[in-house]
């Protein structure tokens, strides 16, 4: 996952311990999929996600920055000035992988 990713923004704590990832791909051109952010509940409340999304977004300025929320995550956002997108459609994994990719 990280390795494929093409943004990654990580926030650490004074000691150096890791306290919040970001990870997101994008085409730099178009759109950003935010596809992770993770903050430690010790630093919650802190302003440590609102930079790890603006760090993302930073990174790729011409694109939009798209997301899909965790269940519990969902009344966060809008407090970043994101805005609920009416028309987002998704397609479940697929239970039997039906191609492969080699790399090279």
């Amino acid at each position: 996952m990280l390795r494929n990713a093409d943004i990654i923004a990580a926030a650490r704590d004074k000691r150096g311990v890791l306290v919040g990832i970001a990870r997101a791909l994008s085409d730099f051109a178009f759109c950003t999929y935010l596809s992770d952010l993770a903050v430690d509940k010790a630093v919650q409340r802190q302003g440590v996600g609102r930079q790890l999304v603006a760090t993302i977004h930073q990174a790729a300025p011409s694109t939009t920055l798209i997301l899909l929320s965790a269940p519990l995550a969902v009344d966060y956002y809008p407090r970043l000035g994101m805005q609920l997108h009416p028309s987002c459609w998704t397609l479940p994994p697929l239970s039997t992988p039906t191609c492969t990719i080699r790399e090279n």
